[in-house]
C-alpha cells in the first residue's frame, strides 16, 4: 500500500502493521447507519480467528519479557479514586516469602503517599473476578442490558463536505475521479471522529466464551482476557467489574474480616 500509494486515513501514502490491523478488526464494515455491510460477518470473524493464529506462531500472544504481558491483570487495573493505573509490586523477591501486590501508580508521589487507595493481591482479583463472572453464568440477561445510546457527531468541514458531495451528486456536475477523492475525504473525516458501537459484537463474544460453562471454582486466564475490559478499584473494597461490552458488575473484595484495603 506505501510502495502503491495509496493513502490512509489522514490521507497520506503511511502504513504499517498497526494501521491495517485497525481495518480488520474495525467492525463498521459490517454495516451501519451510514453505509451498507461491505463484508460478510461469517468472513470477519473468520479473519480475526486468523490474525489470532498468526499472532500464536509469531509469538506476539505472549512475550515473556515484555512487562504488559507478565501478568493478564497489567492494565487492566484502575484506581477508583484518582484514576490512575495500578501496577505491580513484589515484595521480598528472590525469597520464599515472595509475594506480589497491586497499587495505585500514584500511591507514592514525589515522595510522598499521595492515594491511599491501598492494595490488592493477584489472588483477591481472582476472587473478584470468580464472583462477577459466576453471576453472569447465573443471569446471563445482564448481558442484554440496554445501552445509552450515544449521540452522532460530526465535524463541521464532515458537514460541509458531505453537503458539497450532495449537491454536486444532484447536479450531475462532476467528474469520477473528483467525485471518488471526495467521498474518501469524507470517510477519513468520519472515521477520526466515528464511536465504534460495539455493544452487540462484544456480546455475542462474551456470550460465546460463557457458553456451556458451570460455575467458577477456579481462575481461568483465558475467559479473564476475553471478558474483562478493566477493574476499576476502591479504598474501601469496592470493585467495579466492566465486561468488554460495557457491562459493570459490581462485586468487594477482603482479607479476613476487613477490606483488604484498610
Amino acid at each position: 500500500l506505501t510502495a502503491k500509494g495509496f493513502p490512509n486515513a489522514n490521507n497520506k501514502p503511511s502504513w504499517n502493521h498497526g494501521s491495517v490491523g485497525k481495518i480488520l478488526e474495525n467492525i463498521k464494515y459490517l454495516g451501519d447507519e451510514m453505509y451498507p455491510q461491505m463484508i460478510e460477518t461469517e468472513t470477519f470473524e473468520q479473519v480475526q480467528n486468523r490474525r489470532q493464529e498468526q499472532r500464536k506462531k509469531l509469538g506476539r500472544v505472549m512475550q515473556p519479557n515484555s512487562m504488559n504481558n507478565q501478568s493478564p491483570f497489567s492494565g487492566r487495573l484502575w484506581c477508583g479514586e484518582c484514576g490512575e493505573v495500578f501496577r505491580k509490586y513484589i515484595e521480598n523477591s528472590g525469597k520464599p516469602s515472595e509475594k506480589s501486590k497491586w497499587k495505585c501508580k500514584h500511591y507514592i508521589y514525589k515522595n510522598r503517599v499521595h492515594c491511599n487507595c491501598g492494595v490488592i493481591t493477584d489472588e483477591q482479583i481472582k476472587e473478584v473476578f470468580i464472583l462477577a463472572v459466576n453471576k453472569v453464568i447465573r443471569t446471563p440477561s445482564l448481558l442484554q442490558k440496554k445501552q445509552r445510546e450515544i449521540p452522532k457527531c460530526y465535524s463541521p468541514e464532515f458537514r460541509k463536505l458531505d453537503q458539497k458531495i450532495k449537491d454536486m451528486e444532484a447536479d450531475e456536475q462532476f467528474s469520477s475521479k473528483e467525485l471518488a477523492t471526495m467521498i474518501f475525504q469524507r470517510a477519513a473525516l468520519l472515521y477520526q471522529t466515528a464511536q465504534v458501537h460495539d455493544y452487540e459484537h462484544h456480546t455475542k463474544n462474551i456470550t460465546q466464551a460463557l457458553s456451556g460453562r458451570e460455575q467458577q471454582t477456579e481462575f481461568n486466564e483465558e475467559l479473564f482476557l476475553q471478558t474483562v475490559k478493566k477493574l476499576v478499584i476502591y479504598k474501601d473494597g469496592r470493585v467495579e467489574i466492566e465486561f468488554i461490552n460495557g457491562l459493570i458488575v459490581h462485586e468487594t473484595y477482603r482479607k479476613g474480616d476487613k477490606y483488604a484495603s484498610s
